[in-house]
């Protein structure tokens, strides 16, 4: 049974940083192309990274220069290092990972004051 356990989230302030865990159990994250989304209240689930089996990396032009996706392959975990963030990107983070199905975590909630 694969299962997906985000964490990291909290209150920070604009301009501040956070770094978001996504812990894997039942898969090797490595052999999935892992993404993180987001969903703000009131608005649908929005894409905001992904790294591929190859390490390749992609982002949402909201938070491109500000977020870093990366996987640890020996602890079997994804990060998104969020920088410089904003009050628009409170949100529930949730990571998703992608190989011959669909798995989602619970999400974790990220709120920026200004």
């Amino acid at each position: 049974q694969v299962q997906l356990v985000e964490s990291g989230g909290g209150l920070v302030q604009a301009g501040g940083s956070l770094r978001l865990s996504c812990a894997a159990s039942g898969t090797m994250l490595s052999n999935n192309v892992m993404k993180w989304y987001r969903q703000a209240p009131g608005k649908q689930r929005e894409w905001v990274a992904t790294i591929t089996r190859g390490g390749s990396t992609n982002y949402a032009d909201s938070v491109k220069g500000r977020f870093t996706i990366s996987r640890d392959n020996a602890k079997n975990t994804v990060y998104l290092q969020m920088n410089s963030l904003k009050p628009e990107d409170t949100a529930v983070y949730y990571c998703n990972a992608f190989s011959s199905d669909y798995y989602w975590g619970q999400g974790t909630q990220v709120t920026v004051s200004s």
